[in-house]
């Protein structure tokens, strides 16, 4: 019993760190000049000039960077520049390196006020685990684990602490099962879960996946959708009040859930 205990804690903890590496990987390909391109997007934005800051920033971003404060002012440039659906995305985005920044979170609910009509909402479930980033939850199962490791390893090597470590080594297994399963949780919410923020004016939902189809239901710049599926080019998706449609890939920015 123990071993498959073991096992599965081991399992889940090696998709985890796989999960943040991934989530992570774009810093590595960062280009050798970002500093001063940062600094240069940043003047612009100081400038007044929101739509060549927001254009400096994709590009920063399209090269594999990425930071919560470079999504920030991303997120700030695109509002300024009237782009309402792009900026949730690029807050979205934010918050999800950094959950509890209290600016991004702020921005973020100001920008969904602003949007019209219905909108998808993740669930009280995935709004919790979203906030700790999926590298947090990695660190917490890490440490339990590995506290639980040690304290049975202790139980094993010195009979005679076997009472008084008892009860920390059972608070201990129980917390590395917690905190595995929210891990788990986690890290399939993010890459099996994806919703897709409308980024187009005059963006439209379709009742099938070709240009041909009826509309569906109408969507306004800035909408968040679940994602159901992808197609050809095109995305399912289903808004708050539960109405399903399709949407070509240019007219969203498609994004993990949590």
């Amino acid at each position: 019993m123990k071993r498959c205990f073991f096992i599965t804690c081991m399992m889940l903890l090696c998709v985890g760190t796989l999960a943040a590496a991934d989530v992570g990987s774009g810093k590595s390909s960062l280009v050798e000049n970002l500093p001063t391109a940062f600094t240069s997007a940043n003047q612009l934005y100081s400038e007044g000039k929101f739509s060549q800051a927001a254009k400096d920033y994709r590009v920063i971003l399209n090269s594999g960077a990425v930071s919560a404060n470079l999504l920030f002012n991303d997120g700030n440039a695109e509002f300024k520049s009237g782009n309402l659906g792009r900026a949730i995305a690029a807050w979205r985005r934010a918050a999800q390196l950094a959950p509890r920044d209290a600016d991004v979170r702020a921005n973020l609910d100001f920008a969904r006020n602003q949007v019209q009509g219905a909108t998808w909402r993740e669930s009280r479930w995935e709004s919790w685990l979203g906030s700790l980033s999926l590298n947090e939850w990695t660190a917490l199962a890490a440490l339990a684990f590995w506290l639980m490791f040690l304290l049975f390893a202790a139980v094993q090597i010195r009979p005679a602490l076997k009472n008084t470590l008892r009860g920390p080594a059972r608070s201990a297994a129980v917390a590395a099962v917690f905190f595995c399963a929210c891990l788990g949780a986690a890290t399939m919410a993010h890459f099996t879960k994806s919703v897709a923020v409308v980024v187009l004016p005059d963006a439209v939902t379709r009742s099938g996946p070709f240009n041909d189809a009826q509309n569906a239901f109408a969507v306004h710049d800035g909408a968040e959708l679940a994602v159901l599926d992808r197609r050809n080019g095109w995305v399912e998706v289903t808004d708050g009040a539960g109405r399903i449609g399709w949407m070509e890939d240019r007219q969203v920015e498609v994004l993990p859930a949590i």
